[in-house]
């Protein structure tokens, strides 16, 4: 397929640069490197890239068979409004990574992680700037509520970690363990959202996704492969590799990452509208298969170092029977492997919203004994956190019934953006909304 790269209108391409310059301070560093760790890949482009000659006919919903539309205005205003804050929350996740990547990349085992990273946080800045051209290149005034394309695009720009749209992007990296599971756990989810989206009814959209799709694959490799050589590290004996560490992170990220695809019992409207073909339950049962798998292959490359006298066959035998009987084996025990957690364990949002489950699906009646529980569950730095504090105050007042589940989920910090009008404005407020329509100022951001 052919791929068109466009470049926004000046103003907002320094602006992007601007961001960069203070949020991605090794980007050059990447460019200089880049023929040493990716000498058959294209050099990295600062721009949109739309892919041409894809299908123009609506694949899903009420308007399947009907072309593609090609405006705003050509969709429902109810469709537009909804795709605009699809796109909106695209942006934001993709500006959001790289800052959440940018605080521990110098943690990097080696150079060569440390070079991944920062060519995920490239492709990243590219999906973010992909997303400004959406919001540009069309007029949605008309849904938008009077916030204009410029305004729009200040405010994602104005984002940082703990005020982004979703959940996942607003929690700190603990250790360079977090950058490789986010990327093997969150990028795994933006791998679903888009190939979800290649069927856009709205063209610009559809046309924006295979190329991000395409660089998305190395972002999974990203977190996986480095995943697999610290657990064969961990097989070998290595004692700085240890996998309750790995295990931590995935118990922090992947709660995050099913949330990302919105509440189990939605999605409908995606499908009727003709954005995704998959509703959310869906979605989310073919991830939770598929992170499965990725840990079965982990779990088997740490034991094959564990044991490399052992045959492929007999590896399998041993898992297994780990995994059945929960007993040990020459020394390992079932916690000594990778498990993915319990679909509603330590969730905020969604069907399972506050329930108090562990990992292995047991349930817990008692918030502070739940609590204590996740303590031994996640990394001390997460522990110490204000969103851990944050989730344990709403947890302990659902409990006591003082607020049902639905109102906790709300209960949680919502931010919004005040002042400002220019995408290189000089400082923008942001404001924590309280319960009783209050506003408290949290932080100034310096452009």
């Amino acid at each position: 397929m052919k791929v068109a790269n466009v470049v926004l209108e000046k103003k907002y391409h320094d602006a992007v640069e601007h961001w960069r310059r203070h949020n991605f301070k090794d980007y050059d560093t990447l460019l200089d490197s880049w023929e040493k760790y990716f000498p058959k890949d294209e050099t990295f482009c600062l721009c949109a890239k739309m892919e041409l000659g894809t299908p123009d006919v609506i694949h899903i919903g009420d308007q399947k068979g009907e072309k593609k539309r090609l405006e705003p205005d050509q969709l429902t205003e109810d469709q537009a409004r909804h795709l605009l804050m699809i796109i909106k929350a695209q942006a934001s996740t993709e500006f959001g990574s790289i800052q959440q990547h940018a605080g521990t990349i110098d943690r990097a085992g080696d150079d060569q992680d440390r070079a991944w990273v920062m060519r995920v946080m490239a492709e990243e800045l590219r999906h973010g700037y992909q997303m400004l051209h959406l919001l540009l290149s069309k007029d949605w005034s008309h849904v938008s509520g009077g916030v204009t394309g410029p305004q729009m695009v200040e405010e994602i720009l104005s984002m940082t970690t703990g005020n982004h749209v979703l959940d996942a992007f607003n929690l700190d990296y603990d250790s360079f363990m977090d950058n490789i599971t986010f990327a093997a756990f969150i990028d795994r989810v933006g791998k679903y959202q888009l190939t979800m989206q290649k069927v856009c009814a709205y063209k610009p959209m559809a046309d924006s996704m295979p190329p991000m799709l395409r660089e998305e694959a190395f972002h999974l490799a990203a977190g996986v492969i480095p995943m697999r050589r610290f657990a064969e590290r961990a097989g070998k004996g290595d004692p700085l590799a240890n996998m309750t560490l790995v295990q931590h992170s995935i118990n922090k990220w992947f709660p995050r990452g099913i949330e990302m695809f919105g509440d189990e019992r939605g999605g409908q409207k995606n499908i009727q509208y003709g954005f995704k073909d998959m509703s959310n339950r869906e979605a989310v049962n073919q991830y939770i298969e598929e992170v499965r798998k990725m840990l079965h292959d982990i779990n088997t490359r740490f034991v094959r170092a564990r044991f490399p006298e052992y045959t492929p066959d007999k590896v399998e035998v041993v898992i297994g029977e780990l995994e059945r009987e929960r007993g040990v084996h020459r020394g390992l025990a079932y916690e000594g492997l990778l498990h993915l957690p319990d679909p509603r364990f330590f969730r905020r949002k969604g069907e399972p919203a506050f329930q108090m489950v562990g990992v292995d699906g047991e349930v817990f009646t008692d918030a502070g004994v739940y609590l204590r529980y996740l303590s031994q569950h996640l990394n001390d730095g997460y522990v110490a956190s204000r969103d851990m504090r944050l989730y344990a105050e709403t947890l302990r007042q659902v409990v006591a019934g003082t607020l049902t589940a639905e109102q906790g989920v709300k209960a949680m910090p919502k931010l919004k953006r005040v002042g400002g009008s220019c995408p290189c404005s000089r400082s923008v407020r942001w404001v924590m909304e309280e319960n009783d329509g209050t506003e408290t100022t949290v932080m100034t951001r310096p452009a």
